[in-house]
């Protein structure tokens, strides 16, 4: 059963780390609650660093997917992004950005669990740039904006962020709009 105590590390894992935090949650807490061994841990992470790294690769790979079929659904269009994330905020266990969090938890750049974090950020950076038809100076203003929004949606409890980003963003592509086509 080690592919079934894997999958309980990383789902526990992720939910626990989601919830209340990285540092806030050691090994005996992850076994305590997946039921997985200590021998059984360690057989799949060698430490809970590497535990972290495998919560969010998974995790980036399922929430860039469930981005990706949002959007799809609400319009295939890059504003839709906010749309997808207000639906995001109004959830009863939004914690804010997994990613974001784990930044901040890690602060230091050159760790494994930080590297991934920003690994997901450009991620997403590219796929927003694959909605702009690869207008990438407009990618890093759409997740500036799309971040803020998160971090603000925590502070306030509150799609309006999400809504108010959108506004931003659709006055930031309008004016891109009508100085490319005074250039022209």
């Amino acid at each position: 059963m080690p592919t079934n105590a894997r999958e309980r590390l990383l789902t526990t894992a992720d939910d626990l780390f989601y919830a209340e935090g990285i540092r806030a949650v050691g090994v005996e807490r992850i076994l305590s609650v997946s039921g997985v061994g200590r021998a059984s841990f360690y057989r799949h992470f060698p430490s809970k660093d590497d535990l972290v790294v495998a919560v969010l690769r998974r995790r980036d790979e399922a929430w860039r997917a469930w981005l990706t079929e949002r959007v799809d659904a609400l319009g295939g269009q890059p504003l839709n992004v906010f749309d997808a994330l207000a639906e995001r905020f109004a959830r009863a266990d939004f914690r804010g950005c997994a990613f974001i969090n784990t930044m901040v938890e890690t602060a230091d750049p050159a760790s494994a669990a930080h590297r991934a974090a920003a690994e997901h950020k450009e991620r997403v950076t590219d796929y927003v740039a694959d909605l702009l038809d690869d207008r990438a100076e407009l990618a890093g203003s759409f997740v500036l904006l799309m971040d803020g929004a998160i971090v603000t949606a925590v502070r306030e409890r509150s799609t309006a962020p999400a809504h108010h980003a959108r506004a931003v963003a659709e006055a930031l592509l309008s004016t891109f709009q009508d100085a490319k086509s005074g250039l022209s």
